[in-house]
């Protein structure tokens, strides 16, 4: 029998992010991280190994990363729990004692039962799996006409990935719109209209009915009727979590299917804590349970769960997910942090909106100057701003992550009005129309009068 003070399964972000922060502030305690994946891929860089990359190997995070920090791995699957003798077992019959265990067991993509011909051959969805996404990416020379099912973040990125490199793409999105899930009406418009420019034929407001062919893929058909020609499908329709495991051993889960969890990303036995893709999400604002899976959040409920291994701290917990994405199609980037406009007045908020378009540069006629929209969203009451959405060049992802870290401080609109920037041209919209700045000033201007 192996041993070891805190044992992480999982080895993605929110497994790499555990251990080693767990070993940064626990020094003196032996650190264990078993994975089933000989190498893990960077799961946001997935869809740009099909395009932008030239191999797999360009999207894998070192394994110096933990080495490096003091921290054991082991290749393996933990495929039972003991929680109340602490021992884990894996599937080549290794048994490993543990003080603290971490679960970051990740999830995988969701293929729908209801949908005819997943079976079939050259149906594919897009795990964290580099053999798997290798087999894919040694296939797609075989492949024309290819058909992504889901036009969320990963089916967009794919998609825009994939004619990249010459392929006939068709989304498939049975919402009105690309991302609409993440961005308020205006923003997806304008994704889907640059996606569309760029090549790719996008359907929406209308699902698949089923995947047609005999033993490969031929064709698919709409519920609208329409068939498509294609050679293969790629399933873009989310994730779901990954928690048998922790399910027959009696761990407590909530109705979606992932671990219940504290503040503390504690589990409800108090030596295991659940961090990632598999543990339970609740919104920052609306504080209703949500199935949100991304690595910036996974990080840091990583860290909390590090932070809070082996005494409890006030002040160092996870007080809710705040969705914060952000993607590229082309040359414009969008982002998004907190509730949209349709979610916030859905939830029952009294809000005030405004949004300013300007340049992310100054001045504007410098090379690589691109427009800059930021909207925000603030209660009307408060003024505390909840939700903004970002579209432009470059800066967008860190200017969302701006927004994300105002909405989680509570910041109200006043604050964000008077607070003081650093600008420079090459790098940000200029001090007298920052349009984040811009868009608080509309807002609290209404505020005002009314």
């Amino acid at each position: 029998m192996e041993k070891t003070d805190v044992l992480v399964v999982g080895g993605s972000a929110a497994g790499i992010v555990a251990a080693t922060t767990g070993k940064t502030f626990h020094p003196d305690k032996d650190f264990m991280l078993i994975r089933k994946e000989v190498q893990v891929v960077v799961p946001c860089g997935i869809p740009y190994i099909f395009g932008s990359l030239e191999s797999s190997d360009e999207d894998v995070i070192p394994d110096a990363v933990l080495s490096n920090g003091g921290i054991r791995t082991k290749i393996g699957e933990v495929v039972s729990m003991d929680t109340q003798s602490k021992v884990c077992v894996t599937d080549d019959g290794t048994e490993i004692r543990y003080q603290k265990l971490v679960l970051a067991l990740g999830s995988t993509p969701y293929v729908p039962e209801w949908l005819p011909g997943t079976e079939l051959e050259n149906v594919y969805t897009i795990p964290k799996n580099k053999e798997y996404l290798d087999g894919l990416l040694a296939k797609l020379a075989e492949f024309r006409n290819l058909v992504v099912v889901g036009g969320g973040f990963i089916g967009v990125e794919m998609s825009d990935e994939l004619h990249k490199i010459g392929k006939s793409v068709t989304l498939v999105e049975i919402l009105p719109h690309v991302l609409e899930l993440a961005f308020d009406q205006e923003f997806a418009m304008e994704a889907e209209k640059i996606l569309e420019s760029r090549g790719v034929k996008v359907r929406t407001g209308d699902g698949i009915k089923n995947i047609q062919g005999t033993t490969k893929v031929e064709g698919v058909i709409l519920n609208s009727g329409e068939r498509l020609e294609a050679d293969a499908v790629i399933l873009a329709m989310g994730y779901r979590p990954n928690t048998s495991v922790a399910e027959q051993s009696g761990i407590e889960l909530n109705r979606m299917g992932f671990i219940k969890v504290n503040e503390y990303m504690r589990t409800d036995r108090e030596d295991i804590l659940a961090v990632g893709d598999c543990a339970e999400k609740k919104s920052f604002i609306t504080r209703t349970t949500k199935n949100i899976m991304l690595a910036s959040t996974a990080c840091a409920e990583a860290r909390v769960a590090a932070l809070n291994l082996y005494r409890l701290s006030a002040v160092k917990t996870f007080g809710g997910t705040i969705a914060i994405y952000s993607t590229v199609i082309g040359d414009t980037a969008f982002g998004v942090a907190g509730v949209t406009e349709s979610l916030a007045k859905e939830r029952g908020f009294n809000i005030a909106t405004a949004a300013f378009e300007g340049v992310d540069r100054h001045p504007g006629k410098l090379p690589g100057t691109h427009k800059q929209k930021v909207k925000l969203i603030v209660t009307r009451d408060a003024g505390v701003m909840i939700g903004g959405q970002v579209m432009g060049g470059a800066s967008t992802g860190e200017l969302t992550n701006l927004i994300g870290l105002a909405i989680e401080n509570r910041m109200g609109v006043d604050s964000i009005l008077t607070g003081q920037i650093g600008t420079h041209p090459l790098l940000t919209a200029p001090p007298t129309a920052y349009p984040l700045i811009k868009a608080a000033e509309a807002i609290a201007k209404s505020r005002w009068i009314s």
